[in-house]
C-alpha cells in the first residue's frame, strides 16, 4: 500500500472550521486514534502531514508508532500575515519573525518545514488563485533559512510563477502546484523538486454542485495535463491526497488519488509514486 505524502489529521473531509473546534485544546485523542486506526487497517505505514496549529499533527506523530505508521510532521505550517494559511498555521510579517517560528519548529520536535507560498484554487475559475504569493526574494530567504538547520521545505504553491519561483528558491517539495506552464514543468524536471499534485482534491468536487462543474472539469484535465507532461520530462512525482480537505476523507484519500494518476500514466503509475514515495521518506527524514 502506498504512503500518503500529504495528510492533514486536524481536518475530516467534511466542514473545516468544525474539525479545528475538535481540536483546539491540543487535539481531540478519539478522533486521531480513529484515524490512525483506518490508516493501519488500509495498509498505511508511512503519513506526512501538512501540519497545524492546533496540536493534531502533533498528537497524530506521538500516537503513530502505536499503530506501525511513521509520521512525519512540520509542528504547524507558515504564512505570510494577511494571506492564505492563516486559519491552520503560524504567520510572520518580515524574516526575522520567521526566523523566530523556525525556532519553535526546532523546540516543538518539527521534522521538516512546511510554507504557503500563495492561496488555493478558486474552483469557479480555470486559472484563478487566490492570495497573493510570496516573491522570488521572499522565497529564496525562507527556503535557505530553513536549509540552513538542516530542514527539507514543502511548499504550499499554485500559478505558474508562483511555483516557478518556488523552485528557483530551491524548495524539495511542491504541493497542488496546480497551472504550470511548459517551462515551469522543464524547471520541476531539471530541478530534483517532487511534486505533489494532489489532484484528488478537484476529482472529489465532480458533481457535488458546490462549483462551477464545467470549471471544476477543465481545472481537473489541465492538472492530470501536467502530470503526464511532468512524468514525461522526467520529473518526481509523489501521492498525497490532502486527506482531510473537502470530501478527501482519511484513508480513503490515496486511493482516489492513485487511480486518477492511473488515468493518465497507465500501469507507470505505481512504480512512478513508489518511487516519488522513497524519495519523500529519504529528505523528509526525522530530525535527531
Amino acid at each position: 500500500m502506498f504512503g500518503d505524502n500529504h495528510v492533514h489529521m486536524v481536518l475530516d473531509g467534511v466542514y473545516y472550521k468544525d474539525a479545528i473546534n475538535r481540536h483546539r485544546r491540543g487535539g481531540d485523542e478519539q478522533f486521531v486514534r480513529a484515524t490512525l486506526t483506518k490508516y493501519r487497517d488500509a495498509g498505511v505505514t508511512y503519513l506526512r502531514d501538512g501540519g497545524d496549529r492546533f496540536g493534531a499533527c502533533t498528537m497524530a506523530a506521538r500516537l503513530a508508532p502505536e499503530y506501525g505508521i511513521e509520521y512525519r510532521t512540520p509542528f504547524f505550517p507558515i504564512c505570510r500575515k494577511g494571506r492564505y494559511g492563516e486559519f491552520i498555521g503560524r504567520s510572520f510579517t518580515n524574516l526575522s519573525e520567521y526566523q523566530t517560528l523556525l525556532g519553535e519548529v526546532c523546540a516543538g520536535g518539527g521534522d521538516f518545514v512546511k510554507f504557503m507560498a500563495s492561496g488555493i484554487m478558486d474552483f469557479d475559475h480555470l486559472g484563478a488563485v487566490t492570495s497573493e504569493p510570496l516573491t522570488l526574494p521572499e522565497l529564496k530567504d525562507m527556503v535557505s533559512a530553513a536549509h540552513d538547520l538542516g530542514f527539507a521545505v514543502m511548499v504550499h504553491v499554485n500559478g505558474a510563477e508562483a511555483v516557478r519561483n518556488t523552485l528557483l528558491a530551491g524548495a524539495d517539495s511542491i504541493e497542488h502546484g496546480a497551472y504550470q506552464d511548459d517551462e515551469c514543468l522543464h524547471l520541476l524536471a531539471e530541478s530534483g523538486a517532487i511534486w505533489v499534485p494532489t489532484v484528488v482534491t478537484i476529482g472529489n468536487l465532480r458533481g457535488k454542485g458546490r462549483y462551477n462543474e464545467r470549471a471544476v472539469e477543465q481545472i481537473l484535465e489541465s492538472h492530470l495535463q501536467n502530470i503526464e507532461t511532468a512524468h514525461r520530462y522526467g520529473a518526481k512525482l509523489a501521492l498525497g491526497s490532502d486527506a482531510g480537505a473537502w470530501e478527501v476523507f482519511h484513508s480513503d484519500g490515496a486511493a482516489g488519488e492513485l487511480s486518477l494518476f492511473r488515468q493518465v500514466l497507465g500501469k507507470e503509475a505505481d512504480n512512478v509514486l513508489q518511487a516519488g514515495g522513497r524519495e519523500i521518506q529519504a529528505r523528509f527524514k526525522k530530525k535527531p
